[in-house]
């Protein structure tokens, strides 16, 4: 049977929300999704997002309603698989608490905006990162809020050269979690569309929403 996925996109431009949920419905599509692209986040009250395989949000400091944020953690609580990556699913709506709680994290800062920084692969067990060996990137390099409960499979450490009170602090780049019945998939790596040509972000952002699926 073919599972069903839905892209809730928008939010800040800077982003690229769009061709990003371009792509990912590309990717999702290939892996045999029947996949919905929506802005409006009323569908989550409008329909049954419970009979949902994934949900994935492109949304940067976007809003919520009460009754939205309700259909979409009691869908995941309930089963339905969320997975995402960067502001998009890292800094969705930044009022809304139990978005949060859910996700695992919250973006709080990149210092230096755009730097190269290294990607350590912290689980090679794991089949999200299984054969994925630490990598070099340029991006912003997020400074995040996170949940001890996570399982984290890789991580980033800060030099201190945009912050020095930072220097050496170990953030957790990519995990994953439960939250109620539902999987959640998180990866700090995606700023523009671009950075999907990278091909270890990509890997390991496209295992984590296979994984993440009901």
């Amino acid at each position: 049977m073919e599972k069903s996925a839905l892209i809730l996109w928008g939010g800040w431009e800077g982003h690229q929300p769009d061709q990003c949920a371009e792509i990912v419905q590309s990717m999702l599509g290939e892996d045999g999704f029947q996949v919905t692209k929506e802005t409006d986040l009323q569908i989550l009250v409008k329909s049954d997002p419970k009979q949902l395989d994934l949900i994935v949000p492109i949304i940067s400091m976007g809003s919520i309603t009460d009754e939205q944020g309700k259909a979409l953690t009691s869908a995941v609580e309930a089963g339905t698989g969320i997975a995402g990556f960067h502001g998009g699913m890292g800094d969705s709506f930044r009022h809304h608490t139990n978005y949060q709680f859910m996700t695992g994290g919250q973006f709080v800062a990149h210092p230096g905006n755009i730097i190269n920084y290294r990607v350590n692969i912290v689980d090679h067990s794991d089949p999200i990162t299984a054969g994925v060996d630490d990598f070099d990137y340029r991006s912003e390099q997020y400074y995040m809020h996170v949940d001890p409960n996570n399982h984290v499979l890789a991580t980033t450490t800060f030099s201190g050269e945009h912050a020095f009170w930072v220097s050496g602090a170990k953030m957790p780049v990519v995990w994953k979690r439960q939250h109620g019945h539902g999987k959640v998939f998180f990866s700090s790596l995606g700023h523009l569309a671009s950075e999907f040509s990278v091909k270890e972000m990509r890997t390991i952002l496209r295992r984590g929403m296979l994984w993440a699926a009901r």
